[in-house]
């Protein structure tokens, strides 16, 4: 089988203790194999993991929604890539600073925000504006950063008047047919994430803390989906989901598979890149902190889907990142090999 080193990383995150339970999906052309195995939740009980349980996509949300609606709004041309985030969000000072900037996470944004957690949405959002400036990595170095994409879902609500969150529904999720994907999930169906001092146990409510606060006015993080409708999104991106109203072409959706840095930095809009090893052809790629991921070629008609709460019960879980990465590997090294006949 092609992919059976991948697939035996992903399930090793399993059984040896690195998650608690992993919802996963690779794709090759038309065949889609998916797996849900281990634990939705370890404490304060343990609670086998559903199929067609809804996760914390953190900054999946960023691609599925806020990224989508941007392109929309680039081919409309009701914005292009040298809009100043200044002329629609007029609370920030700095003229220099493009939606091109905000996609490829190059504005060089930074600065610190004293007690963030405990302001209101309203103040949090005026404090991201007006309190953090343009440092020295401007349009030099790629820092992933959720404050551009906050900012650029606050733009989007600027151009429609609607909440972000809303708009991705409206826009995104109902067009492709995601019809359990949603930012106000039911508690008893969402696969829970930290168990908090301050919050207890996290589920069914955005973990990110910003998002938290922002609530539907956030485009970085705050969606919940199951695996089956990160696979319809994924299946739209490689072009194999026809539907009657798509969000944006399959042109803009190709247009992602390119550096669209000045400096050739290796990002994408909204995505990151990675490359096969031996013909060095881009794949789009993003993770989400939860433990989410997500990795397709549209040459190759390939994809892979990882979900999972490795932030259950804690955060402190560094050796996931590291397997992560060799999991994207060996999905890189699996995917040159000949499709099987």
């Amino acid at each position: 089988m092609r992919f059976e080193q991948t697939i035996r990383q992903i399930e090793a995150l399993v059984d040896e203790g690195i998650v608690p339970g992993v919802s996963y999906a690779v794709i090759e052309g038309p065949e889609v194999m998916t797996n849900v195995i281990g634990q939705a939740e370890l404490v304060p009980q343990k609670v086998p993991l559903k199929a067609d349980q809804l996760y914390d996509l953190a900054s999946l949300t960023k691609v599925i929604g806020t990224t989508t609606i941007i392109l929309r709004l680039l081919e409309k041309g009701r914005l292009s890539l040298r809009t100043k985030v200044h002329s629609l969000l007029p609370a920030f000072k700095d003229r220099r600073v493009t939606v091109l900037h905000l996609l490829t996470h190059t504005s060089g944004l930074t600065g610190y925000i004293p007690n963030r957690n405990q302001l209101s949405a309203a103040e949090l959002k005026t404090a991201l504006l007006t309190q953090l400036t343009v440092g020295p990595n401007f349009g030099e170095k790629v820092v992933y950063t959720d404050i551009g994409m906050l900012y650029l879902g606050w733009m989007i609500e600027a151009i429609y008047q609607k909440p972000i969150q809303d708009l991705i529904q409206e826009l995104v999720l109902t067009p492709l047919g995601m019809q359990a994907s949603t930012f106000n999930p039911d508690k008893s169906l969402a696969v829970p994430t930290e168990l908090s001092a301050e919050r207890g146990l996290i589920q069914g409510t955005v973990h990110d803390p910003k998002s938290a606060i922002l609530q539907n006015h956030s485009g970085a993080a705050g969606l919940f989906a199951p695996l089956k409708d990160v696979v319809r999104f994924a299946q739209f991106q490689l072009g194999q989901l026809k539907v009657e109203q798509p969000p944006i072409s399959q042109a803009s959706v190709k247009s992602l598979y390119r550096d669209w840095t000045p400096k050739h930095l290796g990002r994408s809009l909204g995505w990151d890149l990675r490359f096969e090893p031996q013909e060095h052809q881009p794949l789009i790629y993003h993770t989400g902190f939860t433990g989410t991921f997500m990795l397709l070629d549209r040459k190759r008609q390939t994809g892979l889907i990882v979900l999972s709460n490795r932030i259950h019960p804690t955060a402190d879980n560094p050796v996931f990142l590291e397997r992560r990465d060799a999991i994207v590997a060996q999905f890189l090294a699996d995917n040159h090999l000949e499709t099987k006949a």
